[in-house]
């Protein structure tokens, strides 16, 4: 901040105020008695006017100038700006204590600055004033709440994006891989079947190969106990070496786990002759191979296929927002998409009702749902416990209910964890706007939450009404630490 100011930068003037819309129209001496006590700062173009963590003890008015406030960083970043003719800084009956990012001057930014302290004179003096800051402090939260809700759900976006890209990505890879091995099997095949129709082969030994080609190809697909296979193997890996057939590493494997013995192999072999026996058993193990990838194919294009779907489930593409949503299948989309966050160390018990009707809701909305409580249980184990999923219809509403085996909430932050903002995370962590979207979903759809947690069992519980209320119910929080329960809506009772 510039020490020395010049007589222009120092003063203030009652003309000066009147250009702020909030204190154009006020009377005159209201307008003096700010002039005795507002104090005037300059910053230069790049200077910090407030470092993100500082104590913010004061209302500021941009006289000129520009400023910009940066909070987080990288994919978390925000950024506010402020221009001439704003009110900003610390506004009275605001809760805000310290600075929640870092104030910079773009250009050359002169502001008048207003202590705290002397809120309670002010607001006496100028009731009028007082409720444009109160409106001006609302439209701020507003505008707040709308940003931080759009970084949270880009956020959220690009998590489940990068997990659906990960899920999709190894099934691709697979169909990939399978694809170059194909090629180079079929070439083997070819030249095999090259070799063979050289060979003065008489149409019964041609039908003992085809025969043997069949029974190993329907077996191939049977499950063998890998000890047994390994055991076949080496029989067979011993067996081709000894009559000196080229690549034996390579066509023992393939013909074990067609669960073809030793003993088959003998008669194929006195059937065929030695000479042809080598490029019989090569064309066959190319046979098997590529029905064993052709399968691997199949089932890489069928969980890209099942993915896909899911996520277009999930999201309710090409959908009308409000239809009959099955609630099982949007938990199991949700649990699908989040697959890479469950799979390294999350046991998933599911129980589900199956007496529970498709109820009319926004389904895209109530994904959300599921999907911030899921989450949230997944961040609270830390990847490793079991994660409970079940449903039950209950007279007129249908209950979902989301549960861990984490620590537990504290009974401190229990109360808290619905409000906006509010988050026990580090800074770029979280936004603490998760709960609140899902309070605000469930009472859009005239449903209630209740939370109770207790360490090794935290439960969530989300009532939705079978049928949608012609008016919407007011929803209330309450909040009973003694039972370590949490209730948001109307007639709530402690879970049972």
């Amino acid at each position: 901040m510039a020490q020395n100011l010049t007589n222009a930068e120092a003063s203030l003037s009652i003309d000066d105020l009147r250009k702020i819309e909030v204190f154009a129209d006020l009377p005159h001496e209201q307008l003096d008695w700010l002039l005795d006590h507002l104090q005037v700062k300059c910053f230069q173009p790049g200077e910090i006017m407030g470092r993100e963590g500082e104590p913010l003890d004061n209302l500021v008015v941009i006289l000129e100038g520009e400023m910009r406030i940066q909070r987080g960083s990288g994919a978390d970043e925000m950024i506010i700006r402020g221009f001439a003719g704003q009110v900003t800084g610390l506004l009275p009956y605001s809760r805000l204590t310290h600075y929640s990012g870092t104030a910079r001057a773009v250009l050359f930014t002169r502001v008048a600055s207003l202590h705290r302290s002397l809120f309670p004179e002010m607001l006496q003096r100028m009731p009028l004033l007082g409720q444009r800051l109160v409106s001006l402090m609302a439209d701020r939260i507003r505008e707040t709440t709308r940003n931080e809700t759009q970084r949270d759900k880009l956020v959220a976006l690009g998590k489940l994006s990068a997990g659906l890209a990960h899920e999709l990505n190894n099934p691709a890879a697979a169909a990939q891989r399978a694809t170059a091995s194909l090629r180079e099997a079929l070439e083997t095949v070819r030249e095999a079947s090259i070799r063979l129709a050289r060979h003065a082969l008489s149409a019964e030994q041609r039908e003992k190969i085809t025969c043997f080609e069949r029974e190993a190809q329907r077996t191939s697909s049977a499950s063998a106990d890998p000890l047994a296979q390994s055991d076949r193997e080496e029989r067979i890996t011993t067996w081709l070496e000894a009559r000196h057939v080229p690549d034996a590493w390579k066509i023992a494997p393939v013909i074990a786990d067609a669960r073809v013995e030793v003993p088959k192999l003998e008669c194929l072999a006195g059937q065929v002759g030695g000479e042809v026996l080598t490029d019989a058993l090569i064309r066959i193990a190319s046979l098997l191979t590529i029905a064993k990838l052709i399968d691997e194919i199949e089932i890489s294009t069928k969980r890209i296929t099942y993915l896909v779907q899911a996520v277009k489930e999930y999201s309710y593409m090409d959908q009308v927002a409000m239809k009959e949503v099955d609630l099982h299948q949007g938990l199991e989309n949700t649990l699908t998409i989040l697959h890479h966050k469950i799979k390294n160390g999350i046991t998933v018990v599911r129980e589900y009702d199956e007496s529970v009707p498709k109820i009319c809701a926004f389904g895209g909305e109530l994904n959300q749902i599921w999907t911030n409580l899921i989450v949230n249980a997944i961040e609270a184990m830390h990847g490793k416990g079991e994660l409970r999923v079940r449903t039950a219809r209950e007279l007129d509403r249908v209950l979902v209910e989301i549960g861990d085996n984490g620590p537990g909430i504290p009974s401190e932050v229990l109360p808290h964890i619905f409000e906006p903002f509010f988050t026990t995370k580090g800074v770029g962590e979280g936004t603490g706007l998760g709960l609140d979207t899902v309070g605000r979903i469930i009472r859009n759809h005239h449903g209630e939450i209740r939370v109770s947690s207790h360490p090794g069992d935290t439960r969530f519980q989300v009532f939705l009404p079978l049928t949608q209320p012609k008016s919407l119910a007011v929803g209330t929080m309450e909040g009973d630490d003694a039972g370590n329960l949490l209730t948001l809506g109307p007639n709530t009772k402690p879970i049972p």
